[in-house]
């Protein structure tokens, strides 16, 4: 009887996890079609201001001055943060969540990020990181010990309201760092959300900026549109344009981070509750057999002991 009654606890002990699993998938079903929406919504915004700010960049042809510019504060100063130099140390911004219950979402960018990190190691530049989500934290603080690197920040409320004012104090910290010499490329090491069953590591590269010229060499004598115009003029335009274009993409790596995790946890939180009604099924099964075989012993002995009292 003992087997039986470790048998009826396993089962309510797996009910009980099947209630917290179907729960979390409804939760997490609900949020995804939200953070579904946001990611495609912000999308042509984000494409559209890309190409304006690269054609910007062109027509501009590298010459970026400060000297009528009021700069308060790193982010403002906008042709420092458009110098293309050496490569002796990168910021690496990693988005990871707070929660794990997500198959192997956080797994996947810590591998991808610890590979990045490896392969700058053996060129001999250092990198730091910038950790959103507590889960990329936790591991990455393990991980990275036998590299030259450094966890230089971490944004833990982040990870669960990604807004543009988030975006925003992220960018400030990486723009300081950039405009102090001590990074000399931004990197984002995120996913990229395609559907409800899967999404991709990508690492994006933020600074130095890629022109459209050194992509498609399409421009002659550095003119894009002949019509462009700046008003009040092109280096105040740059120093707002500039901190848009870098926290824009901070924001929509953010959304895409968030779909791609709720995405993975509904999937994984389905699984779950799949094989727990699955190990339902098979102990309820061996459950029966040792029933039935308790009560055909218990039947033997009655009718055993009824004939021996006959006899």
């Amino acid at each position: 009887m003992s087997n039986l009654k470790d048998i009826k606890n396993r089962i309510q002990s797996v009910e009980s996890t099947k209630k917290i699993t179907r729960a979390m998938k409804m939760v997490a079903s609900a949020k995804v079609k939200k953070a579904e929406m946001n990611v495609k919504a912000s999308r042509p915004f984000t494409e559209n201001l890309n190409n304006l700010f690269r054609k910007m960049i062109d027509y501009v042809q590298q010459n970026f001055s400060s000297s009528t510019l009021r700069i308060k504060s790193p982010i403002d100063n906008y042709p420092e943060l458009l110098k293309i130099r050496e490569t002796q140390s990168v910021g690496l911004l990693v988005n990871t969540s707070n929660k794990g219950l997500a198959g192997a979402y956080n797994a996947n960018i810590v591998r991808k990020t610890i590979s990045i990190v490896k392969e700058y190691n053996k060129q001999g530049i250092k990198t730091y990181l910038f950790i959103i989500g507590q889960k990329g934290l936790a591991t990455l603080k393990r991980k990275i010990e036998p590299y030259n690197c450094e966890i230089a920040k971490s944004y833990l409320a982040i990870a669960n309201n990604p807004t543009p004012e988030s975006a925003k104090i992220v960018t400030e910290d990486l723009a300081e760092y950039f405009v102090n010499k001590q990074i000399d490329k931004i990197e984002i090491i995120t996913t990229r959300f395609k559907n409800m069953m899967s999404y991709f590591v990508e690492d994006w590269t933020v600074l130095p900026l890629k022109t459209l010229t050194q992509e498609h060499d399409k421009i002659s004598d550095g003119v894009i549109d002949p019509l462009m115009e700046f008003e009040p003029d092109k280096h105040h335009i740059l120093q707002k344009i500039v901190p848009m274009y870098i926290t824009n993409i901070i924001y929509q790596s953010l959304l895409e981070a968030q779909a791609s995790e709720l995405a993975s946890r509904m999937t994984a939180m389905s699984a779950a509750t799949n094989n727990a009604e699955k190990m339902i099924t098979s102990l309820s099964i061996e459950y029966n057999k040792l029933r039935q075989s308790a009560i055909t012993n218990e039947i033997v002995e009655v009718v055993s002991g009824a004939n021996a009292q006959m006899n």
